[in-house]
């Protein structure tokens, strides 16, 4: 079956200085061709905006090896430069053509790059041209406290999460650098400033007054870095200053109008590259037929991988065993994660693809095929890969012992010429080759007899590589809801129970009831909306507002009044409305523009928990966590990540994307629950909060379920904690705390589509959106024809031999395939028969008809009953302002569930124009579909034509 490709990982560079507010920008995208709000710190921490600064070129940026997915776009943060002269005025100058990155030193922003307790490797990282003379304040700190202490700017795409759309993520990188300058560069308290001073940038004459203080310093000055300014001057008295926290609430524009993404240089494939070569690969050469050309491609994804797995020995032979001497078994697993079992894995792969090389090559596509299970455990290696390196920078710098030896171990692998920490990478690059390689021997396998079995294959690796890249992300995710939830007093429950988060930050909340506006501090995930007391630079929990009881509403006469009062600040509101009438509760933004965002982020985490399709073919899906790798039962792709990876029926145990739930065949209830429709011996419950055995129930077994859950009372009385329950949809019993639940005081609703029968031969294809019924030629042709290309449907024929015709709209014919059935079988042609109508519908949803009809190269694309366009996810709308250019045109191949702001939602079919690609080398491209702009895989559509 065909299946979605993969987004693919590479490595992201972070544009010098952007770190802390993300939202801030020197100049507009190229693309926009005007004049552009401008930031007056270079930084990037703050919001502000001034008008009139024409745009420049791109500045220089860094590289951070990490793998990503969009989240790790870079924008373009400045073409052009706020500096200080000498009479400490503010003035801009465009910023120097783009220069490489490589040799720099990681900067502030970098939290791969921070020393061990608070060590400084290299304190200054300067820059010449871009600064003419003066450098970047904020880029000439290199490692600040130690690991984690940053923040890792993104551009929030996907689940991660990002400072642009997180205000404690942006105070905490504030505060880290805050302390370097008084640790490492000796500022008193009084010499710096409050971190809502930057962030507000309510008093940015202190702001300018610290960073002109550390350009003065003997560090800044041995870098030759010229200070400023060169007299006293009162940067306060100025008026620039006293008024930028009212320009920046004025001026508070969109994300997606300044950021872009700039190319780089990837670190990590030059060491691969260097590695792994192939030392007799011959180019190919034109005039060399399609056999050489493959074998080409055999003997390159054999010669690698038997490079790779000397390099895996060379690690395990020259760095794990004689490391065990001086580490602990603790620190040898931070290290080396689970790179023993890796080792085992490529051991028996390099065994295989040997053996089948032998004979040919032939048969090599269901090699990887049989080992993409295998291979899963990358998901853990590329997971822990930087904390493994951080791990190991922080006891060579803390122990000589472990130092010299790390040493003594490096000149043993090739002369000394790669470090550990370059080896380390190695596994996490050559996963992601797979697929490169295998892609490329499709392409010259076309009229081989296991081309077939080579695009399964493929698509296998593609899928793992997205397993990989969503694995990793969910980590990163969890770290940060592991800060969120050390900063909030008297949480009793584990915030990653209620999805991902969306935006954090300040506004003001009056409930229904109560309308005095207090000031809160908001947490939204995809479940629950925490609502805090701020104290200090921690938060009191004051409530938990479930969303699945809510809907939200905008407040467009509240809207109305702040513009006839000229724009009064906290007064852009908005509800959330109890869907039982209970207390409701009311938001109050600065600006109208944070509304907006706010607005944007509910809304896609109620799609999160309530998705348009959540009961499509009599299913109940409800967003889950898989404890096992689970394949999505349409797509037969995995479920991406490690927590919530997609939905789960309550009815019959299937699991499906988001993007996939329409596409998943009618319910079919699990035999166990053949009773639910029907009386039974205890009341039923439904399960209000997750519960995955903690507290624990003394002496007993507890029964795990998720919120959404159905559970039978077994036993459990008013007065007692724990009740004893089963679980209708696993039939698991055991024991859970009596608050977890409330009783399902109408349990029809539940079972309501229940079928209180098996359906007849006659009627069991009526629930399907491609089945017509009764149905002749002429009135299959009429109501096709204008539908468009692919969409088709099922009928009866009537009086005729054969029952079934596939009626399908192709191009601008619609054409009739006679389905036939004979000897238990079902077929439209003798090479490929199926034991029923569903299935031989279900196979060429995914299989093109040429198989059996040669001018017939479509497959089943869209049900004749279902939208052949569907509504995409608020992506960014185009500004009136801003015509980028079409680079080219492409067709959907998947559908694409949005799962942020930024991403674009496809369906199968949509014509996508494509604005950007360069994003490409990690997996996105840039484009609009049905009228919104916004990030997409580029290996879900098919391009078309190059403007």
């Amino acid at each position: 079956m065909e299946t979605k490709p993969f987004m693919s990982l590479e490595s992201t560079i972070l544009p010098m200085g952007w770190f802390l507010k993300p939202q801030c920008s020197l100049a507009p995208p190229p693309q926009r061709g005007r004049s552009g709000e401008a930031c007056s710190c270079f930084t990037g921490m703050c919001h502000l905006h001034h008008p009139r600064i024409s745009t420049g070129n791109t500045q220089r940026h860094l590289h951070i090896p990490s793998p990503s997915s969009p989240s790790w776009q870079t924008p373009h943060l400045g073409r052009h430069l706020y500096q200080i002269n000498s009479s400490g005025q503010v003035t801009s100058s465009p910023l120097s053509s783009p220069t490489s990155h490589r040799g720099m030193h990681p900067s502030l922003l970098n939290p791969s790059s921070m020393g061990p307790s608070g060590s400084l490797h290299s304190p200054i990282s300067t820059l010449s041209s871009p600064m003419n003379g003066l450098g970047s304040p904020f880029s000439v700190i290199n490692s600040p406290m130690g690991p984690h202490s940053m923040s890792s700017p993104g551009m929030g795409y996907g689940p991660s999460v990002s400072p642009q759309m997180s205000q404690f993520l942006c105070l905490k990188n504030i505060r880290t650098f805050l302390k370097v300058c008084h640790d490492k560069f000796g500022l008193r308290n009084s010499e710096l400033f409050d971190p809502f001073d930057l962030f507000d940038v309510r008093d940015f004459g202190k702001v300018i007054s610290a960073l002109s203080r550390i350009s003065h310093h003997s560090i800044v000055q041995i870098k030759g870095v010229r200070p400023f300014p060169s007299e006293d001057t009162a940067l306060n008295e100025d008026d620039v200053y006293r008024s930028l926290e009212e320009l920046a609430d004025e001026h508070d524009v969109g994300e997606d109008d300044i950021y872009d993404c700039v190319p780089c240089e990837d670190d990590g494939d030059d060491i691969y590259e260097d590695i792994i070569k192939v030392e007799v690969r011959q180019p190919m050469k034109m005039g060399m037929t399609e056999d050489d050309k493959r074998n080409c491609c055999l003997v390159e994804i054999q010669e690698t991988e038997a490079k790779y797995y000397k390099t895996l020995e060379d690690i395990e032979k020259n760095y794990m065993i004689p490391l065990k001497q001086v580490l602990s078994p603790q620190d040898m697993g931070a290290i080396f994660v689970n790179l023993e079992d890796v080792i085992k894995v490529h051991f028996a792969l390099l065994r295989a693809i040997d053996l089948n090389m032998v004979s040919g090559g032939n048969g090599l596509g269901k090699i990887f095929i049989d080992f993409k299970e295998r291979l899963l455990i990358y998901g853990q290696y590329c997971s822990h890969m930087e904390t493994a390196q951080k791990t190991l920078d922080e006891l060579i710098t803390t122990r000589e012992d472990v130092k010299m030896k790390v040493e003594e171990c490096t000149m043993k692998v090739q002369e000394g010429k790669f470090k550990l920490q370059d080896l380390l990478v190695v596994p996490m690059q050559r996963v992601l080759k797979y697929h490169l390689l295998l892609k490329e021997l499709v392409s010259h396998s076309t009229d081989r007899p296991d081309r077939q079995q080579l695009k399964e294959a493929l698509e296998a690796m593609q899928d793992l590589a997205m397993y990989i890249n969503e694995v990793k992300r969910d980590n990163e995710t969890l770290k940060k809801i592991s800060e969120f939830q050390n900063s909030i007093e008297n949480l009793q429950v584990k915030l990653e129970e209620y999805g991902r988060p969306k935006i954090d930050g300040e506004l003001k909340v009056s409930s229904i009831v109560n309308r005095t506006k207090q000031d809160r501090y908001i947490f939204l995930f995809d479940k629950v909306v925490i609502v805090c007391k701020r104290k200090g630079y921690c938060y009191e929990l004051k409530e938990i507002i479930e969303l699945q009881s809510y809907k939200m509403s905008d407040d467009p006469m509240n809207n109305r009044d702040v513009k006839k009062s000229s724009g009064k600040m906290w007064s852009y509101g908005f509800y959330l409305i109890h869907l039982q009438g209970k207390q409701g509760f009311q938001f109050f933004c600065k600006t109208e523009d944070t509304k907006r965002k706010w607005m944007e982020q509910f809304e896609m985490a109620m799609s999160n928990i309530k998705p348009e399709k959540a009961t499509a073919n009599q299913h109940i899906f409800q967003m889950h966590t898989f404890e096992k790798n689970t394949n999505c039962r349409a797509c037969k792709m995995l479920l991406r990540g490690i927590f919530y990876q997609g939905y789960y029926c309550s009815r019959c145990g299937t699991g499906a994307h988001k993007e996939c739930l329409e596409c998943i065949t009618i319910c079919k209830i699990n035999p166990l629950d053949a009773d639910l429709g029907l009386p039974s011996s205890g009341p039923k419950m439904v399960a209000v909060r997750n519960y995955h055995g903690t507290p624990v129930p003394p002496g007993k077994t507890p029964l795990s379920f998720q919120t959404g859950d159905f559970i039978e009372l077994l036993k459990g009385e008013p007065d007692t904690t724990w009740w004893e329950g089963k679980l209708i949809q696993t039939q698991k019993s055991g024991f859970f705390p009596n608050n977890c639940v409330k009783p399902c005081l109408d349990p029809k609703p539940l079972f309501q589509s229940f079928p209180s029968r098996q359906p007849s031969r006659e009627t069991d294809y009526y629930g399907y959106p491609w089945f017509a019924g009764n149905m002749e030629r002429t009135q299959a042709d009429n109501l096709l024809k204008s539908h468009s290309s692919g969409t088709y449907l099922i009928r009866e024929r009537t009086a005729e031999a054969e029952r079934f015709a596939i009626s399908i709209k192709f191009n601008e014919e619609v054409k009739h395939i006679k389905v036939i059935e004979k000897d238990s079988w079902i077929h439209i042609t003798e090479a490929k028969k199926f034991e029923s109508l569903l299935e031989l519908v279900e196979y060429y949803q995914s299989h093109s008809l040429k198989e059996s009809f040669k001018l017939l190269d479509t497959t089943l694309r869209y049900p004749y009953k279902s939208k052949e366009r569907g509504p995409a996810s608020r992506a960014s709308t185009r500004s009136p302002v801003f015509t980028p250019r079409v680079v080219s045109t492409a067709v959907a191949r998947y559908n694409f569930a949005a799962r942020d702001m930024r991403e674009l939602s496809l369906r199968e079919g949509d014509i996508v124009k494509i604005y950007s690609k360069i994003g490409g080398d990690q997996g996105w491209w840039k484009g609009e579909a049905n009228d919104r702009i916004g990030w997409f895989p580029s290996t879900y559509v098919d391009e078309e034509g190059v403007q």
